[in-house]
């Protein structure tokens, strides 16, 4: 039999799905129900998915093997980060599939919205590749637009409203969270306790589980815990309290796959290329969240402070990470953490993800978006900062990558010491523009190039400057004089010729060193190109400082060597 259906599976509204509520644990708890929707290619994972092919006659550890030699009714090809593509033996075992995917998540997953388009194709007369193009670009878009949204009845009579989705209330978080402060004690409503059920104890904490279980090799024998609320990340009250979320997505994915699918030869290649490249983005991006984590651990010590800076949280004798994952395992990821730690893990996580080479042979580049508030700030709209500041950051690299003709990870940033208002075009044309320009570098490049100053070594070798953590003289005399670093940002406002008689005025030869680009023109006046070179290195003091990334990464090397 040749004749055979494709179908792809793809979840809309994922973003607001997850980030629609300022509690972590709903974050969570959503976060683990996509996963469950949509599934991985991992065989280990017990997701909706494999399930529902499961009851299609098809074991778990026979679901990706060529549904054309094996004579299996299913064959997954690809699945993770909200979307999937599988093969089916005919039209009506994949509707009935969907059909039983589709129950599963209106039971169990309420709000999540996942669209499903089938076509039919011969194995030996047809593309598979352009039935795939196809079916994604026209018929996926047309499901898309003609699905009718759910209106959920808004109530009768006296209704109360949950907090989070504003729609009828069915209950309280009461029983889903542990030692619950009064002042906690909400509304919820059927999509929100869906979510609530994932990491409560009552249910088994699934999300939490699974977490761990990813994470297994790399907290080994420690006592940590990932938290499920803000105030676990961290904060040192009267000194710090500021988390960060952290947004990261892959540069130019969407039409790698694409290319890289182009080129098959036939089916079945096309088949194992999808396949393996979806298969080698996820493992890379695991990989790399788990480096983050490890240097993490390895940047505690002995007394339960990170570097020595300040303490993690505990509870009843738990250590619990100033991190934690909420979307990951694929080139679409998201995290939280302390206010402190936001730059470091960002730019960590974005240096471990180029490291392996994928599937296709090349490295896999990234943005990300830092976006660091203060505790107790409304999670969704700091999550949607980040999304803005990591678009910002793909603009950039855009515009580097036609310049050098290479390709680049960049990284933007945002600290709001009080609120946010605006969008982040706003904000920098109302916090940051001056006569003389623009007082910020970012967005700036991971890599170092030649000729261009705008990257992170630059910046990051300038905060250590001023902190006076270096040893060179330049270094040292800006060492514990807080005062006169806030008197030179002043200055790098009023423009170049200010800040050269301040330089004057205290003897200063030259401001620190920025490699490439003007660099004489940046130490004697701060600024070039109508940027500042040195206003957010100030205004990052306080957030940035060096973790231990001095230990060894084997489980680093296991994954890059599945990766290769």
């Amino acid at each position: 039999m040749s004749e055979y259906v494709v179908t792809i599976l793809d979840t809309t509204g994922i973003q607001s799905y997850i980030f629609n509520s300022n509690r972590l644990r709903e974050n969570i708890g959503a976060s683990y129900l996509i996963s469950q929707a949509t599934g991985d290619l991992d065989p280990d994972t017990d997701d909706w998915v494999k399930k529902k092919i499961e009851d299609l006659g098809v074991p778990k550890n026979r679901q990706q093997e060529p549904i054309k030699d094996s004579g299996l009714n299913a064959e997954l090809v690809y699945a993770g980060g909200g979307n999937a593509m599988l093969l089916f033996k005919s039209m009506n075992i994949a509707k009935n599939f969907t059909h039983k995917l589709s129950r599963q998540i209106l039971e169990h997953a309420p709000g999540l919205n996942i669209v499903a388009a089938h076509c039919e194709f011969h194995w030996d007369n047809d593309c598979l590749y352009e039935k795939v193009e196809k079916l994604q670009t026209e018929e996926l878009e047309k499901q898309k637009r003609a699905r009718i949204p759910s209106s959920s009845l808004l109530g009768l009579g006296v209704t109360a409203f949950c907090n989070s989705t504003q729609l009828p209330a069915v209950t309280t978080n009461e029983g889903y969270v542990k030692n619950i402060d009064e002042e906690d004690i909400c509304l919820v409503s059927r999509e929100t306790e869906a979510k609530l059920k994932q990491v409560s104890s009552k249910h088994g904490e699934p999300a939490n589980k699974a977490l761990k279980k990813r994470f297994a090799d790399v907290l080994k024998q420690t006592d940590y815990e990932f938290p499920y609320r803000m105030d676990h990340l961290g904060r040192s009250r009267g000194e710090s309290s500021y988390y960060a979320v952290i947004h990261a997505d892959g540069n130019g994915m969407g039409e790698r796959f694409k290319e890289y699918g182009k080129d098959s030869r036939d089916n079945l290649e096309y088949l194992n290329r999808m396949r393996g490249l979806s298969n080698s983005v996820n493992q890379a991006s695991l990989a790399a969240v788990k480096k983050v984590v490890n240097v993490l651990i390895n940047s505690i010590d002995s007394d339960g402070k990170v570097m020595g800076k300040f303490p993690i949280f505990s509870q009843n004798g738990t250590p619990y990470l100033p991190f934690r994952p909420l979307v990951y395992g694929g080139d679409d990821v998201t995290f939280v953490c302390d206010g402190r730690l936001g730059l470091a893990l960002a730019a960590i996580y974005l240096q471990a993800l180029q490291e392996p080479l994928l599937h296709d042979g090349k490295q896999m580049t990234a943005c990300a978006g830092v976006c660091i508030v203060k505790s107790h700030y409304p999670f969704a709209r700091a999550y949607a900062l980040s999304e803005a500041l990591c678009n910002n950051a793909k603009k950039f690299v855009r515009e580097q990558k036609q310049q050098w003709g290479k390709e680049f990870s960049g990284i933007d940033w945002h600290i709001a010491a009080s609120g946010l208002f605006g969008t982040i075009g706003d904000i920098r044309q109302r916090e940051y523009q001056v006569p003389t320009g623009e007082l910020t570098m970012r967005p700036v490049l991971i890599q170092e190039e030649e000729n261009q100053w705008r990257t992170w070594s630059n910046f990051i070798n300038t905060v250590e400057c001023f902190n006076g953590n270096r040893d060179e003289k330049e270094s040292q005399e800006w060492k514990e004089r807080k005062n006169k670093i806030l008197a030179l940002r002043e200055k790098l406002r009023e423009g170049q010729q200010a800040t050269k008689q301040f330089r004057k005025a205290y003897r200063i030869d030259r401001l620190p060193l920025m490699k490439g680009g003007d660099e004489i023109v940046l130490r004697e006046t701060g600024w070039t190109e109508e940027h500042c070179g040195y206003f957010d290195a100030i205004e990052a003091m306080e957030f940035y400082f060096p973790l231990n990334q001095g230990v060894a990464n084997d489980y680093l090397q296991v994954e890059n060597e599945a990766v290769e």
